[in-house]
């Protein structure tokens, strides 16, 4: 198993109390501690405009902002964003931002997309809130300019949604082939479809029994465009609260819970918990989480990537993932 890292910027609540102006330089040592040790193939940050589970006034640090910061701090570490919307960004243009991330990271960029779904932020910025069946469309026919931008450095579409027209995009990425694909999200009949024909990568869920069903849609949908799945990553991601013992477990959640409070109320902020952490794959003790990992990794999972919620605060649930959950599993 390969481990990615998120870095907190915000968008799960999780740069709290921290000043504004200090915020970057937290984001920036946490990257460079992953960056430093070899344990962590990756560092990702999400693509988001709002906080979850509700929008608040916190802040929430753009996705290829980051990027382009992370590529100038680190030497080694790979960088993600779970994912990019497509819809954020005109795709062409998205194609040339991620071209000059890769350069300056020297060939480090993973280009994790998506169709998008966080209704408030897309309404609240301007761009409405299309059906689901467009905004995937979207996403198919801006992953084909980029593959064209990423490849022959000229991108040409008449798409229904996008119209490009000779869209130059020099120099091309480091990457020979272009930056790798990460398509994200578990829907069955259409986005499962796009990442058979053009992911190097896929994320969804890592519950077992609902992994397990992704994984043979994938392989069918793979089988009907005449592509390779076995050449295909499965990817997951895992909210970890992570102690020696149970009662240090249950003391992480009831942090978590407290810093959510002010904004969600104590029953909503409960509510956050109870349904985003308890009972996952990744909250409990080292033996626990590895057990629970196993059954996923034996099912296909191949990269994990982990949101340690206090990361911002306290590295020490790091450290133990480190030294002790890691070695179990790679």
């Amino acid at each position: 198993m390969r481990f990615g890292i998120f870095i907190p910027q915000g968008w799960r609540l999780d740069l709290v109390g921290i000043d504004p102006a200090r915020q970057w330089a937290v984001m920036r040592d946490l990257a460079q501690r992953a960056d430093a040790g070899s344990v962590w193939e990756s560092l990702w940050v999400y693509d988001h405009f709002h906080t979850v589970p509700v929008p608040t006034e916190e802040a929430t640090h753009e996705a290829w902002t980051l990027m382009s910061a992370f590529a100038a701090t680190t030497s080694r570490i790979r960088l993600g964003q779970m994912c990019t919307a497509m819809s954020y960004r005109n795709p062409a243009y998205l194609a040339k931002v991620a071209a000059t991330v890769d350069l300056i990271s020297g060939g480090r960029v993973e280009m994790g997309i998506g169709g998008g779904w966080y209704e408030h932020e897309w309404r609240a910025y301007g761009y409405g809130f299309p059906s689901a069946g467009d905004r995937l469309r979207r996403l198919d026919e801006g992953v084909q300019i980029f593959q064209q931008a990423w490849t022959k450095g000229v991108a040409t579409l008449d798409g229904k949604h996008y119209q490009v027209d000779g869209a130059i995009v020099r120099p091309l990425p480091l990457q020979e082939g272009g930056i790798p694909l990460w398509v994200a999200g578990g829907g069955e009949k259409v986005t499962l479809r796009i990442a058979a024909k053009y992911a190097r990568y896929t994320n969804f869920v890592g519950v077992p029994d609902e992994f397990a069903h992704k994984s043979e849609l994938l392989r069918a949908h793979c089988a009907e465009v005449g592509t390779d799945f076995d050449a295909i990553v499965r990817s997951s991601n895992f909210n970890v609260a992570l102690g020696a013992t149970e009662a240090e477990v249950e003391q992480r959640l009831r942090d978590i819970e407290a810093r959510a409070t002010p904004f969600l109320g104590a029953e909503g902020a409960a509510g956050f918990v109870n349904n985003t952490y308890r009972g996952t794959a990744a909250v409990g003790t080292p033996e626990q989480v590895i057990e629970n990992l196993s059954k996923v990794r034996a099912l296909g999972l191949e990269y994990a990537i982990f949101n340690f919620a206090e990361a911002a605060y306290d590295t020490s649930a790091i450290e133990l993932f480190e030294r002790e959950v890691a070695p179990a599993l790679a």
